[in-house]
């Protein structure tokens, strides 16, 4: 079952129509779904799909060939041999006939590039000479490691800078999309998913249907030949070397440390040095960089370091600094001691950044027009949960509260004590927004520039 993705397809096949060649970069981290966005705009078409690897250049060549020959029907490609990208690039789109033009997509770019510096030069005097003007070739270049794709494809020092017809951010799906992975399930359990698994769609799909949310958590994730049991270290080994440092960051920042001071003085690594992990996490995705949002000009603002990636988030809180006791203990054990008495808590900070990707589609159903940033504030002072500023002359902040709420009042009380703490130097309007889990039967009176939203009110549409 292919869900989601309709705007990216209907691109695809516009630019598959253009009268001239195209070249469409499509990028985005490992198990977004790239590979399978391709495959499905391929289906029924001419094309020829090759996922590059961390091997030879002449292994890739030689694969390619007789793929080539598979694809179109000409068994001589196979023999031709495997000299240089140039030549057989040359070879392939010249004994393409037709109908139609050739999809030609190359996956895993940056592996591909790695085994041949020279295949972005290549591409790009193929494109500039023989390409670009006839519609005989659909060039896709797809890659994981965004940094990469940003640089040498999309950067201006690359040499095929300027020659995308169009791009892709293939991003994770928004915890909507994701609950289409699992339309029988409660709602609150679609959001303990979305929270562990975030937008990335492989991820949902282990989660069986039949099966409960907790029985799914153990057995995908905390059973030693689960999918999901190694999978963070599947795609750190993959990407990076020396990972241990790079562990011991992301651990720091799953619990809780979240700047650069701390993560120096929980990894004992020197603070100076961070920079260079952190910057390659953040560039394969995994690690993002926030602010406080506020109109104020800061010369320095804060900034916060947090695990963009739901599963490296859960994994590093929960699955890595448990291995011990699991190996000992196993699953059950070590779900009821170490996890469950936890999960409370985390499934209420999980929910404040629900609540943040929500708040734009509250908007949209509200019809606001203006143009809007959605984020938190912090200070020593106070910490705001959600954080709504509008170019209207509004502002929003809210209170999230997965767990049940004793006083509402209580509550009302809470989030106003944080107004005055808010830096409102435009003078903007304070809207409150109340986020819960659900809503009682009976709501106090509703104040002025007051909303209360539930889990269902966040999932309608």
């Amino acid at each position: 079952m292919f869900i989601g993705r309709t705007e990216e397809l209907a691109r695809l096949e516009r630019e598959y129509h253009r009268a001239e060649g195209v070249l469409v970069p499509i990028y985005g981290r490992r198990r977004i779904g790239k590979s399978e966005l391709i495959l499905r705009f391929m289906r029924g078409r001419p094309g020829l799909y090759f996922l590059g690897k961390s091997a030879p250049a002449t292994l890739q060549i030689r694969e390619f060939l007789q793929e080539a020959a598979r694809v179109l029907d000409e068994p001589l490609l196979a023999e031709l041999p495997p000299t240089d990208w140039k030549a057989t690039l040359r070879h392939v789109v010249g004994r393409w006939r037709g109908p139609g033009r050739l999809v030609l997509a190359l996956d895993e770019f940056q592996w591909m590039v790695e085994a041949s510096p020279e295949l972005p030069s290549v591409l790009q005097e193929l494109w500039d000479r023989e390409w670009h003007k006839s519609n005989r070739v659909m060039l896709i270049l797809c890659g994981s490691y965004v940094g990469f794709m940003e640089r040498e494809v999309l950067g201006r020092k690359s040499p095929l800078f300027g020659r995308r017809t169009a791009q892709i951010q293939l991003r994770p799906f928004d915890y909507r999309e994701a609950a289409l992975f699992h339309g029988s399930w409660s709602l609150p359990d679609i959001a303990r998913v979305w929270f562990v698994c975030g937008g990335v769609p492989m991820y949902h799909r282990f989660f069986d249907p039949d099966r409960s949310f907790e029985q799914n958590l153990r057995e995908q994730l905390l059973e030693e030949f689960s999918p999901l049991h190694r999978e963070p270290e599947f795609l750190l080994r993959e990407e990076l070397r020396d990972v241990e440092n790079y562990y011991a960051v992301l651990m720091a920042v799953a619990s809780g440390n979240h700047t650069s001071g701390a993560i120096a003085q929980v990894t004992g690594l020197p603070e100076r040095s961070l920079h260079y992990w952190i910057q390659q996490l953040s560039g394969l995705g995994y690690i993002g960089r926030r602010h406080p949002l506020t109109t104020r000009r800061q010369p320095k603002r804060p900034v916060r370091y947090v695990l963009s990636d739901a599963l490296l988030r859960f994994w590093f809180r929960f699955v890595f600094p448990n291995l011990s006791h699991l190996q000992h203990r196993g699953p059950a054990r070590t779900f009821t001691d170490r996890l469950r008495p936890a999960l409370p808590a985390y499934w209420g900070w999980a929910f404040e950044h629900l609540c943040r990707d929500a708040l734009p589609h509250l908007y949209a159903r509200e019809g606001v027009e203006a143009d809007f940033l959605v984020g938190e504030y912090w200070n020593p002072k106070v910490q705001i949960d959600v954080v709504g500023l509008r170019d209207d002359g509004w502002t929003d902040i809210g209170e999230c509260k997965w767990g049940s709420v004793r006083s509402l009042p209580a509550l009302r009380r809470e989030l106003e004590a944080k107004v005055p703490l808010f830096p409102n130097g435009r003078n903007a309007t304070i809207g409150r927004r109340f986020f819960l889990q659900r809503l009682p039967k009976r709501l106090p009176r509703t104040e002025a520039n007051e909303r209360w939203h539930s889990l269902e009110d966040l999932y309608a549409d």
